[in-house]
């Protein structure tokens, strides 16, 4: 079986793993269900770090990067029962807007005001939740196989039921369809700089088109958007190296760099020394 596995195209995924992984960035184009079956997930944000154990239930806001830790658990355990071994296995389910928009539709449903909570919230167990969690365990450990499309929409919807009845709070946080609004570039830029995606996706989740993020992005920082992530990753990098004993490889994939041979390239070019030769002078003195 290949991890992740597709149970549903393009909504519900399976992921078995028996050794840690960590994914270097993500991004959340849509609300996402994380039910975690057995092993730690970790998930960090500029906002949140958040970890979870079998049994418990995470749920992610669209717009979103982030880096996850996945870890294998000896003696992981599910709702109900041990499992064997230590394995990491978790269920996605992608919350997808047109199927979201659907539900809204059919059980009147929407939001009454803007949602100011969490951007990522664990769900608080409950007997509706479990059971619901034990029902879909099987289907994904089968591959899916006995699962049609039909079915894996109504286990979609069940799960979202099931979650307003848990925390009727999130009816605002689920059916708020609003286009992502203008936020404080300044602010998301120096929180958001170490996650290597295009620009075009900080435009996107800063609100704004790519013409006016770059117009933006100069009158604030006073230099273009790659320029200026260049020289933060970098000026971070030193201060790791110099001030918390970093090493370079262990670094450079956190700020964003895409191989160790260019993180140190970048590195001498902007400060005349490689990063290794400056945690060798730390180390010596």
């Amino acid at each position: 079986m290949t991890s992740p596995a597709e149970i549903l195209q393009g909504v519900i995924f399976y992921s078995y793993l028996s050794a840690e992984r960590k994914e270097k960035v993500c991004f959340w184009n849509h609300h996402t269900l994380v039910l975690q079956v057995s092993g730690q997930f970790m998930l960090e944000t500029s906002a949140q770090n958040i970890s979870m154990t079998g049994g418990e239930m995470l749920l992610i806001g669209r717009n979103q990067l982030g880096t996850l830790t996945k870890s294998p658990v000896p003696g992981g355990t599910v709702p109900g029962g041990m499992v064997p071994g230590g394995n990491y296995e978790t269920i996605v389910i992608s919350l997808q807007e047109d199927l979201l928009r659907k539900i809204a539709l059919e059980e009147k449903l929407g939001a009454d005001r803007k949602y100011i909570g969490p951007p990522n919230i664990l769900i608080p167990s409950n007997e509706f939740l479990q059971g619901y969690f034990q029902s879909i365990v099987p289907y994904a450990r089968n591959s899916g196989a006995a699962m049609t499309d039909e079915m894996g929409i109504l286990k979609v919807k069940e799960g979202v039921k099931l979650l307003l009845l848990a925390m009727p709070g999130l009816c605002n946080f689920l059916f708020d369809f609003s286009e992502p609004y203008k936020i404080d570039l300044e602010r998301f830029m120096v929180s958001n700089f170490h996650f290597n995606v295009p620009i075009e996706k900080f435009a996107q989740l800063t609100g704004r088109s790519l013409a006016a993020f770059k117009r933006d992005f100069l009158k604030t920082f006073g230099a273009p958007p790659r320029q200026w992530l260049q020289d933060k990753r970098l000026t971070e990098a030193k201060h790791l190296i110099e001030t918390k004993h970093q090493k370079p490889s262990a670094i450079y994939l956190d700020l964003g760099f895409e191989s160790l041979s260019h993180f140190s390239h970048s590195f001498k070019k902007k400060f005349g020394m490689a990063p290794t030769a400056l945690n060798y002078d730390i180390s010596s003195k």
